[in-house]
């Protein structure tokens, strides 16, 4: 059973698959869409959802240091609440603190230039995300 992994921002959305066995997380796409039109990125996660067999989706949570829920936080509950209703997934919030700024230090580390780390950050995002899932589950 494949899973996906979502880091939802409020302008794109970065998404990653595991394998068949959910072992590993691999960056597949970043999806721009609006946030303000929670529709707006509905077909192309269609179109993930169905080529790839997903059964289960883990969206990031973005917590606050404190551990408390912030705007964002909240903004990806709600997208957690629309991808369950609209695709009937099983879904899960994974606490995703500092995940985008470990991807960002790699891609620095790896000497990645500006405009290429902005087009794979959301996605690499997504991959550790997912991949923290899985391995909390091995």
């Amino acid at each position: 059973m494949k899973k996906m992994g979502l880091d939802v921002g409020s302008k794109t959305i970065g998404v990653a698959i595991s394998d068949a066995l959910g072992w590993t997380a691999q960056g597949l796409t970043t999806i721009k869409w609006n946030e303000s039109e929670i529709d707006s990125a509905y077909d192309e996660l269609a179109k993930i959802i169905s080529e790839h067999d997903i059964q289960e989706a883990v969206v990031g949570l973005p917590k606050n240091m404190n551990g408390s829920i912030g705007e964002r936080g909240e903004a990806s509950m709600l997208f957690a609440d629309y991808l369950k209703e609209k695709f009937n997934l099983k879904i899960v919030l994974w606490d995703e603190r500092l995940t985008t700024m470990a991807a960002e230090r790699v891609l620095l580390e790896a000497d990645v230039s500006r405009k290429k780390r902005k087009k794979v950050i959301d996605k690499m995002a997504a991959s550790m995300i997912l991949q923290g899932y899985l391995d909390s589950n091995q």
